[in-house]
């Protein structure tokens, strides 16, 4: 699992102008069950992105097609982590600890 933390680097004008197209992209992701949450972050300079997944390399290209990154209103950190404890709607992503 991934925390995909997007910081804006431009003016918040910048980043609407490319916000229809960011939510279409989200949409897709979500549709095809990759990210299972997603919102701005509070004071609102980037989001929060929580992603299923187990290649590092392959979140990276993902973020890399964010028509934010295209646009270069945000950069991305992405952490990776295990999910040893979910809740019962998220079993499905639960892992193993090694």
């Amino acid at each position: 699992m991934f925390v995909l933390e997007l910081t804006y680097t431009a003016p918040v004008e910048r980043v609407d102008a490319l916000l229809e197209a960011h939510r279409a992209w989200l949409d897709g992701h979500f549709a095809a069950g990759t990210f299972l949450a997603a919102g701005r972050k509070e004071p609102r300079d980037g989001g929060i992105i929580i992603a299923a997944g187990d290649d590092r390399a392959a979140v990276e290209r993902l973020c890399a097609t964010d028509p934010f990154v295209a646009g270069e209103v945000c950069a991305y950190g992405i952490t990776e982590f295990v999910a040893a404890r979910t809740a019962p709607e998220l079993d499905r992503w639960r892992q193993e600890l090694a």
